[in-house]
């Protein structure tokens, strides 16, 4: 098992805790940006700088991902896709996209572009706060804890 992280957007404190996780779990983490992504020295922690463009941080997340895996995202097509290949994602917020959730999750996020695009202001998401930072550590703690050996 490894976790992929959809390294872009996922904010720093996130990236954060995935690094303690990774040496603490003895994960292979690996960072996926279109821009170099700093890592501390680590042989669990890996950083993959794509080329810029629209999705290409997605497609070789979605190439390399293996059943089993676990992929940090936001991008609910990219959680869609992964949870197709068999593998487990979860956004930075401590949400996991599930077989369960995540046609109703991808269903509401193509209704709200629609929205967007015909001209109506949804908003966004809310700050990213602490609370949101400690679901996270939450969910991956219990997630490595189910699947790592100990």
């Amino acid at each position: 098992m490894q976790i992929w992280v959809d390294a872009d957007a996922c904010p720093k404190v996130i990236k954060e805790i995935l690094f303690r996780a990774a040496d603490r779990a003895k994960v292979i983490t690996t960072l996926v940006a279109n821009q170099l992504i700093a890592t501390p020295s680590s042989p669990f922690i890996k950083s993959v700088q794509v080329p810029s463009g629209f999705d290409v941080a997605d497609r070789q997340i979605i190439e390399q991902v293996q059943k089993g895996d676990l992929v940090i995202t936001a991008d609910i097509p990219l959680a869609a896709e992964v949870i197709a290949q068999g593998g487990h994602a979860l956004n930075p917020r401590g949400e996991f996209y599930t077989p369960e959730n995540i046609q109703a999750v991808l269903s509401m996020r193509n209704f709200m572009e629609q929205l967007r695009s015909s001209g109506v202001e949804t908003g966004g998401p809310s700050s990213f706060n602490q609370s949101d930072r400690m679901a996270f550590a939450n969910q991956l703690d219990r997630f490595l804890a189910k699947r790592v050996p100990t």
